[in-house]
């Protein structure tokens, strides 16, 4: 296929053949605790979201991940034997995990390690970043992950953005980052902290590293931006990751002194929930985050709570 004119999310696809202290949410108390021996129940068409919460010393993120994914009914649930896979977490600068400014190397581990175990044909970690991406990869402890798991490390380089049509209120056309359009199935892995434009980067406004062009022109409006890619991407699941939150100076960091640890991890197949979910560990309202209220507007998601199957794990 060629990319000399816009081509669709739909037309990508076809490409894959060339490849071979603690805060805790308001009424969470009420939410049902998941057991080993619960069974998932959904409505036809409900959306979930399942919370998990580390609250033992030394309690292992890696496990967390496992079992708020075994809450939600299983990895399988979301990805298929043969299926090749792409990960977006946040990795988009070069800072240890400790800053908080990218995503937890463990969760993004135990997250390619289920792909694996449900019989992925293979795992991409694709993200568009802002500083050198082999300095990111290095710092950040992905490329590490990358090595021990097996999975594949995309490198961000320019022939992988293909102009595409989002078809957005704002974009139209728009520079796109194909392995996470030509994969079978995309999970969306963001870490959650402070952002000086948008208030937070969480889901949503994750998909900004999965597109190239000017970021400048992005940021003009970035709360309609956020919400046309979010219209664009729609993967699997989304996973937040808020062991470490970065609360201010966001979205880069650099200081400790920014961060706290909440422990919390995040997992929603409504992305508008996910954000909103992860917005309150903030202190923050949903309604008054632009995208996330501009988002549920547009039907992408909801933040009504009652609208979907809820449930927490504890360790």
């Amino acid at each position: 296929m060629k990319f000399d004119k816009p081509i669709t999310r739909r037309e990508s696809i076809r490409t894959l053949l060339r490849w071979s202290g603690y805060i805790t949410f308001a009424g969470a108390a009420q939410w049902p605790l998941y057991t080993l021996s619960d069974a998932w129940a959904t409505e036809t068409n409900k959306g979930f979201i399942v919370e998990g919460f580390g609250q033992t010393d030394g309690f292992s993120v890696k496990e967390l991940t496992k079992k708020v994914f075994e809450a939600a009914g299983g990895i399988k649930r979301f990805v298929s034997r043969g299926d090749v896979v792409a990960i977006k977490p946040n990795i988009s600068w070069a800072r240890h995990p400790r800053f908080a400014a990218t995503t937890h190397p463990e969760v993004l581990a135990a997250v390619i390690e289920l792909c694996q175990e449900a019989g992925a044909k293979r795992v991409r970690i694709a993200d568009n970043t802002i500083h050198d991406a082999r300095q990111c990869f290095a710092i950040t402890g992905v490329g590490k992950v990358a090595n021990e798991t097996g999975a594949d490390l995309v490198y961000p380089r320019s022939s992988l953005m293909k102009k595409m049509k989002l078809k957005g209120n704002r974009l139209d056309v728009w520079r796109v980052f194909t392995p996470l359009v030509e994969a079978d199935k995309v999970i969306n892995l963001p870490v959650a902290k402070h952002h000086s434009l948008s208030s937070l980067t969480l889901g949503m406004k994750n998909w900004i590293g999965g597109v190239g062009g000017s970021r400048w022109s992005l940021h003009q409006d970035i709360h309609r931006s956020i919400v046309d890619l979010a219209q664009f991407f729609k993967p699997e699941v989304t996973l937040i990751d808020a062991i470490r939150i970065m609360t201010r100076n966001g979205p880069s960091g650099g200081s400790t002194d920014y961060v706290t640890f909440k422990n919390t991890l995040i997992l929603s197949d409504d992305p508008v929930a996910a954000d909103a979910r992860a917005s309150m560990l903030f202190g923050l309202k949903p309604e008054n985050i632009g995208y996330i209220h501009l988002a549920q507007k547009a039907g992408l998601g909801t933040y009504d709570f009652s609208k979907l199957e809820k449930k927490r794990v504890v360790m």
